[in-house]
């Protein structure tokens, strides 16, 4: 009841809810994907468990906080003339991420490409089975990015002034993330449909995942505290960069599928007004 009487609260579960559904754009993005490759009727259940899976991640890593926390210790140390690095079990999760998504994506980008026909292997890699594995790996990925963000920010909310506390900045992390999810559970059909039935939109999708690919890696490296010669250290790439580039991307595509609408619309009216007026002609004559 105190957490619900907290205006503070109510501030960080809004402002969490849309930092999560954010985050997990790139998430709806590789579901329709991988989704989109298996048969109509197992779409939706390869979705559902994808989002499922995610939440109980995020809530699992919540739960254990404190782990997730120790993994930020070096467990390899690295000194050499020109290279130094101090490896912590993140920054191997956050690298080996983004180098599977590097992978998946670029492998995509080709298949569509060169428009290969699926021969018996390819068809038995889109099975249920293994789309929820490539599912489940990359959502624990994309569950360490998003927790890991949130408890920075959050973990400011909760000591401020008025703020809830540690135990209450938990809560309303877990109640974030299951409102987010429900959320995007509404959207990942319509937006998988629309994203499956337009190839530019595709291609653009994957496009998306490379970048966020690298800028995992670069995570990673930062995490690892990567430094090459004496002052030049590898530093994250801000979120705020990437998700604003994508969403012009996306707007000007959306642009550029009204117009193209509009112009087949005009096309075939003209078409239409050509014909009448052939058969006017023939009357006529």
């Amino acid at each position: 009841m105190e957490i619900l009487s907290n205006p503070n609260a109510w501030l960080a579960l809004l402002t969490l809810t849309f930092l999560e559904i954010i985050l997990g754009i790139d998430n709806i993005v590789f579901l329709s994907i991988v989704s989109g490759k298996l048969d109509q009727n197992q779409q939706p259940k390869a979705r559902r468990i994808g989002l499922l899976l995610a939440m109980a991640f995020r809530i699992v890593l919540l739960f254990g906080i404190s782990w997730v926390l120790s993994l930020q210790k070096s467990i390899i140390d690295i000194k050499w003339d020109f290279f130094e690095a101090h490896i912590t079990g993140q920054s191997l999760i956050i690298f080996g991420g983004g180098l599977f998504l590097l992978y998946k994506s670029v492998s995509e980008i080709h298949h569509k490409m060169e428009g290969e026909e699926e021969s018996s292997k390819a068809k038995s890699t889109s099975s249920l089975t293994n789309a929820i594995i490539q599912i489940a790996v990359l959502n624990l990925v994309f569950s360490f990015d998003s927790i890991l963000t949130a408890v920075g920010m959050i973990s400011m909310k909760s000591t401020a002034e008025g703020g809830f506390g540690p135990a209450g900045a938990i809560e309303i992390m877990i109640a974030a993330v299951v409102i987010s999810i429900l959320i995007m559970m509404v959207f990942a059909g319509p937006v998988s449909k629309f994203v499956n039935n337009h190839p530019t939109i595709q291609i653009l999708g994957l496009s998306f995942l490379i970048l966020i690919g690298v800028m995992l890696l670069a995570e990673g490296s930062h995490l690892a505290h990567f430094r090459f010669g004496n002052d030049t250290e590898v530093t994250s790439i801000p979120k705020g960069y990437l998700y604003f580039s994508i969403f012009f991307s996306l707007f000007v595509e959306f642009l550029n599928i009204r117009m193209r609408k509009k112009n087949k619309a005009l096309h075939l009216k003209n078409n239409k007004i050509l014909d009448k007026n052939l058969e006017d002609k023939d009357v006529f004559n």
